[in-house]
């Protein structure tokens, strides 16, 4: 019986834009996964396509990294980022001159530089374009999840909340790529129960979820992990395979922490001289990796030998050939007896390839052009193809779930960072009440083919919740108004402050000071919105520095935080 893989790469990064400074230190996340992760994985898809690799590769993109990849300013920035690492590369080929250890390497740093920066501007620097090219050649499917990336079993219990962050999600993914995804990634895999009946108004196909949350499904799946079920919203659920995915993101057990490996650590950026470093850092006193690595991982401690490119990707090769291996005998021990072709899901973060891993993207490609071996008996499917050809599914409730740590909620929800979440609780709760008071019909879910501006809309008395005696009826909304954009604009905050970067940012110790300082920033900027509303005095000035810097979501349909929740998605 044939077998079959599915590779879903999940790529996202939180909304970080600062047009304020000419320099950002958290704005270089974004430069550092376009040149080691999204433009390789550009050029991986252009490898395929020219030899025509059968590849079917699922790419899930989150609404904030989409808006950053169409961000002028942060593409012309992401280029700037570009140009200097070509500049350094060839400052190091003259400095490691007298170095044989590590003079080839500059060498070839250069030469990437220039390949990438050149497919960057084949794209005109829209990276969205070349996502969309390689849907329409079949080599990708792409779909998305939440608009910001909240933990969303943290927002079941206010609805509205719940379903604005997948609508806006959804409208964005129409406007950039011009369909409606069929698949849903989850944000971490964060999965309960309680979220179903919300499920049940979006018109998504699939989903993936941690193992646990199959494998403790009821009733238990009898294909176990090797078969997605049929969830009550009538949803697809796919689980991970732990064994398969472990030897791919695994730096202790797997791949990654291959001795001949690029070192991700060790770089120029903490071992040259400062003052020769300072033009090419974000911090011009702040030490910071450059990309520019010359040392292999060697082994556990500090002192690290030269990388050998060719030993490195020999064992990629081998690498790959042992996966493939690991996937035919995970095959031959489910195939047995079994209703449905095994499939196993292997979902991993885009940037593990090529950023946190070098030689992932080489891995990629070897495993994808090993499926394409004569005589293979793992072929590479999506979710949606496989349920194309296998619809009947078995029914089955999952069990809650994440892939984080211990397979729940600790990373999101603990003693650093559970101080979020009644103020978020407050903020969400207070921007459903000021739609609640907004004249007109309410809002419902957009559909694909609904002409801009004509949301769609379900007609329906307004309802306020109850108020104390002392709080006054606010005045009423002019759709067009400078209240409008400020509510807007109160939206935008709310959804951006509950992403779950910041909890997982607080939780690691990483950047704390940074995510603590966007959180804060952003319920502050939702509480003075909130009081202007309510007085009907808005601070026009304040309001545009604030539309100016987070710019996303320019769209944004408010009437999704009204109640009654939204009709279900018929496209």
């Amino acid at each position: 019986m044939t077998a079959y893989l599915a590779l879903v790469l999940h790529a996202h990064l939180p909304f970080v834009r600062h047009p304020e400074h000419d320099r950002f230190l958290e704005e270089y996340w974004l430069y550092e996964a376009v040149l080691d992760a999204y433009l390789p994985l550009v050029q991986l898809c252009q490898g395929w396509a020219r030899d025509r690799v059968q590849a079917r590769l699922t790419l899930s993109l989150s609404p904030t990294l989409n808006a950053m990849l169409q961000d002028g300013l942060l593409r012309k920035r992401c280029l700037r980022y570009l140009d200097e690492r070509i500049e350094l590369a060839g400052r190091e080929i003259h400095r490691t001159h007298f170095e044989p250890r590590f003079h080839p390497l500059a060498i070839l740093y250069r030469q990437r530089f220039e390949s990438l920066r050149a497919t960057y501007l084949e794209y005109r620097t829209d990276l969205t374009a070349a996502w969309m090219e390689f849907q329409e050649r079949g080599l990708l499917e792409l779909i998305t999840c939440a608009g910001t990336h909240p933990i969303l079993p943290f927002l079941t219990q206010d609805s509205p909340a719940w379903h604005a962050q997948v609508s806006v999600a959804l409208d964005q993914h129409w406007k950039v790529y011009g369909r409606h995804p069929n698949g849903f990634w989850l944000p971490e895999c964060a999965y309960v129960p309680d979220m179903e009946p919300l499920l049940a108004h979006h018109g998504h196909r699939w989903l993936v979820l941690e193992s646990e949350g199959l494998l403790g499904a009821m009733p238990k799946p009898y294909q176990g992990l090797f078969a997605p079920v049929l969830t009550p919203a009538g949803w697809a659920a796919f689980g991970r395979e732990p064994a398969v995915a472990r030897q791919v993101w695994s730096r202790q057990a797997g791949y990654p922490g291959d001795h001949a490996y690029r070192d991700y650590y060790r770089d120029i950026g903490f071992d040259l001289d400062l003052d020769y470093l300072k033009p090419y850092l974000p911090l011009a006193e702040r030490r910071t990796p450059t990309g520019v690595k010359y040392h292999r991982i060697t082994g556990p401690g500090v002192d690290k030998q030269p990388y050998d490119p060719t030993a490195a990707s020999a064992r990629v090769s081998q690498h790959a050939s042992h996966f493939l291996d690991l996937l035919r005998f995970q095959a031959a021990e489910t195939s047995g007896n079994r209703d449905l072709p095994p499939l196993i899901m292997a979902p991993f973060d885009a940037e593990l390839f090529g950023h946190w891993w070098y030689e992932g993207v080489g891995f990629l490609d070897c495993l994808v052009r090993g499926l394409n071996s004569p005589g293979q008996e793992i072929q590479m499917i999506t979710p949606t193809d496989y349920l194309a050809q296998h619809p009947r599914l078995q029914a089955a409730a999952p069990a809650a779930s994440s892939w984080g740590e211990g397979g729940y909620w600790k990373v999101w929800l603990n003693e650093t960072n559970a101080w979020l979440q009644p103020g978020l609780r407050s903020a969400q709760r207070r921007m459903m009440e000021l739609v609640s008071r907004l004249p007109g019909p309410r809002a419902a879910s957009v559909t694909p083919n609904q002409k801009k501006g004509s949301r769609g809309m379900t007609s329906g008395n307004t309802t306020s919740r109850n108020r104390s005696q002392n709080e006054k009826e606010p005045p009423p909304f002019n759709s067009d108004s400078l209240q409008n954009r400020a509510l807007q604009q109160a939206g935008r905050e709310l959804l951006l402050a509950q992403s779950s970067d910041w909890a997982f940012m607080l939780y690691h110790r990483t950047t704390a000071n940074y995510a603590r300082q966007r959180v804060i920033d952003h319920l502050n900027a939702f509480q003075s919105l909130h009081n202007q509303i309510q007085s009907g005095v808005i601070d026009e000035t304040a309001l545009h520095l604030r539309e100016e810097r987070y710019n996303l979501f320019p769209d944004l349909n408010v009437h999704y935080w009204s109640e009654p929740t939204c009709r279900p998605f018929q496209g």
